[in-house]
Formats: C-alpha cells, sequence, structure tokens
C-alpha cells in the first residue's frame, strides 16, 4: 500500500515525483526485512533498480530512504531497508549485529528486486552508507548480480571494533574488550535480556571529540532524530560488537568484479577507512571520489549540499544498462 504524504515518518519531505510503497521479504536466515519501495511516479516499462541502506544504527527513514528518494526521482526503482534485529524489520534479540547477516540483507534486497515485475534484473545496484558502506562492499564480493556498488562515507565495521579509531587499539586492550564483551554476555544470560549500549551520548560533553558532535547534530537534533534510529536512542546491544572484533569483512573485497565508486568526505574522521578499502580493489572501473571541505555526516543528508547526487546517477546509469 502507498503510504500517504500524511503519514510520513520520514525526516525528509516526500518527493510527488515518486510513489513509495512498504514492502517485506526475507532473508537466507529468514528473518523478515522492512523496507520503502521507490518507484518514479508515471513510470513504465523494466527499471534499473537500487537497493539502499545504512548508516550504522539508522534507519530507513534516514539518510538510506533520503537517497533512495533522490535516485527514484531520476529514474531508477529504489528499496531502501532496515537490517535486521532494527527498525520495523524482524529478528531476536533485538538490536544486534553482524557481518554475516547484515551482508545477507543486501543479498536478500537484491532478490526481492530481481522477481518484481517492474525490474530488470541485470541491471541492479547497491548503495552502502557508513557502517553499510562495508556490507555493500562485502555483498558486491559475493552477489554476481550486483553489477553496480556506491559507498558513501564508508566505515569497515570490523576494523574499527577490533583496531578502535584510527587503529589505535593494540592487542592487551582488544583482549580487555573482549573480557568486557563476553563478562557482560554472562551478565545477560542472568538477566535474560540484553543490554544496551547506549546511542549517541547525550547530554554531549563539552570535550567530546568533533565528529561525535557531529553524531549528535544528526541523530539527536530534529535535522535527523528518529523514534527507531538506534543511534537516535538506546543504541545497540553491548555485545553487539563482537561479531565483527574476529571477521574480517572486507577480506575478499580484491575479487569484485563490477564497477565500484567510493565516495568521502574531505575532512570526515572516517575518510581512511575508504582510501585503505579503495587501495585493494582491482579494475579500471573503481573510482575514490574524495568531496572537498565535507565531513563524514555532511554526506547523511544534503543540508551541506554536497552529497554528489549527479555522479551517483551517472555512475549507476553508465553501468546499469
Amino acid at each position: 500500500m502507498n503510504t500517504p504524504a500524511q503519514e510520513n515518518e520520514k525526516i525528509f519531505p516526500l518527493s510527488d515525483k515518486v510513489t513509495v510503497q512498504k514492502v517485506h521479504f526475507k532473508n537466507r536466515f529468514g528473518i523478515t526485512l522492512t523496507a520503502d519501495l521507490y518507484k518514479p511516479r508515471n513510470a513504465s516499462g523494466k527499471l534499473p533498480a537500487i537497493a539502499v541502506c545504512g548508516p550504522f544504527g539508522a534507519v530507513k527513514e534516514q539518510a538510506s530512504g533520503l537517497y533512495a528518494q533522490t535516485m527514484a526521482e531520476r529514474g531508477f526503482l529504489t528499496l531502501a531497508f532496515d537490517p535486521s534485529y532494527t527498525g520495523e524489520s524482524e529478528g531476536e534479540p533485538r538490536y544486534v549485529a553482524s557481518p554475516d547477516i547484515n551482508t545477507e540483507d543486501f543479498c536478500a534486497a537484491v532478490d526481492f528486486l530481481s522477481i518484481q515485475e517492474s525490474v530488470n534484473p541485470e541491471q541492479i545496484g547497491i548503495i552502502g552508507i557508513c557502517g553499510w558502506g562495508g556490507m555493500a562492499l562485502n555483498a558486491a564480493a559475493i552477489d554476481t548480480r550486483i553489477k553496480a556498488t556506491v559507498t558513501v562515507t564508508m566505515y569497515d565495521m570490523s576494523r574499527v571494533n577490533a583496531r578502535g579509531y584510527f587503529d589505535a587499539m593494540d592487542a592487551d586492550q582488544r583482549y580487555e574488550l573482549r573480557e568486557q564483551l563476553n563478562a557482560q554476555r554472562t551478565i545477560d544470560a542472568k538477566n535474560g535480556s540484553y543490554a544496551l549500549a547506549g546511542g549517541v551520548v547525550d547530554p554531549l560533553p563539552e570535550d567530546a571529540p568533533w565528529f561525535v558532535k557531529e553524531y549528535y547534530d544528526y541523530y539527536k537534533t530534529k535535522r535527523g532524530y528518529h523514534k527507531r534510529s538506534l543511534n537516535s536512542n538506546g543504541g545497540w546491544n553491548k555485545t553487539s560488537a563482537l561479531s565483527f572484533i574476529n571477521t574480517p569483512l572486507l577480506a575478499y573485497s580484491d575479487e569484485i568484479r563490477h564497477a565500484v565508486l567510493m565516495i568521502h568526505g574531505e575532512k570526515a574522521h572516517s575518510r581512511y577507512f575508504s582510501e585503505d578499502a579503495f587501495k585493494k580493489l582491482k579494475g579500471d572501473n573503481k573510482e575514490l571520489l574524495i568531496i572537498p571541505g565535507a565531513t563524514h555526516v555532511d554526506l547523511y543528508d544534503n543540508q551541506a549540499g554536497v552529497i554528489p547526487y549527479d555522479k551517483i546517477e551517472a555512475f549507476f546509469k553508465e553501468y546499469l544498462r
């Protein structure tokens, strides 16, 4: 059923150039995912399609929905989905992440798009934002049906959980982290419930790192707050990081044969994730685009006017044909 504008829960205005329909599909683990399907209004025939997800801890009503809607305005059928265990998607326990299951979420979105009458199954791409940029690269490495991949302001969630920001965590610190997380597992088992890590810190300390202040400005204010967003509220389960610590997410990214466009802000604290991941990619159909002056969160929405939608459109039109 199409979602009428008056029932809009999205943090961005609905466009009159598209229709929006809430849809459901299962992944290979049997988890039912919920998504918003955006279609160019009055479109006909089989369209190229794009699945969109991210940022890490966000929901489809935030950045992924904005990207999906914008690309639908430009002629693509798009699908913004909530990952397993989050948002309106199913999965118990709530608020956990997994490099395997969340990569599968992207592949399940491709399953769904592949069988739609209005989609050309040979013209499917994906967009992964923030932590789902890493998931997108992993999906691109396993799913040959994906013909083009865009990552935006990418995080490598395995690397940041195992090594800390800027790779500052050594082996002893990593061991201490594992001790803490496994002790939490015992506590959770005793309590019969899962403790939450907390979303973006609130109230914001004066000495918070500048990128944490950026996150606060997006997730905790009218700009980006959503009632189902983990980052806007209670956050992930405390033990959610365990699945990433010893599971290298991008182990086979060098085997991606189709086109990849990686986009990152020049001033983003996370820029090194994209730069290092890009070095591993092979082929002349790979591109790293650094946006001058842009920070990490500048690419979540277009408040700063720096999201390169024209470039993304041109990329997909070149490789989804």
